[in-house]
């Protein structure tokens, strides 16, 4: 992975150089022209990778407009391996399902 002062990691995802690329392209790109250019590329995830092309592969025929839009869809569409602890809250102690009135 990178060192702590890289910006190519967004929440929990190390996007690497297709981050500088995105922002390099000419908008707007179909589903299909990015998954050209930019399918093999791979996300770094928290448990291991996965390429552009399988976590833009649910988008259909859409058309981006800029790098933020494709990003976007991108934290849209990671597998639950992007998901930290699954279940997991830092709102205070109680399980999961607990109904509690307890507010702060």
């Amino acid at each position: 992975m990178t060192e702590s002062g890289d910006d190519s990691r967004e929440m929990g995802l190390e996007l690497g150089d297709l981050k500088d690329d995105l922002r390099d392209a000419d908008y707007p790109l179909d589903a299909e022209e990015l998954m050209e250019q930019y399918g093999d590329y791979e996300i770094g995830l928290p448990d291991g990778e996965e390429s552009f092309r399988e976590v833009m592969v649910t988008g259909g025929d859409e058309t981006f407009q800029s790098a933020d839009e494709v990003e976007q869809a991108i934290l849209n569409r990671v597998s639950a391996d992007a998901v930290g602890r699954e279940g997991y809250s830092d709102r205070g102690a109680g399980n999961e399902g607990e109904n509690t009135d307890e507010s702060f």
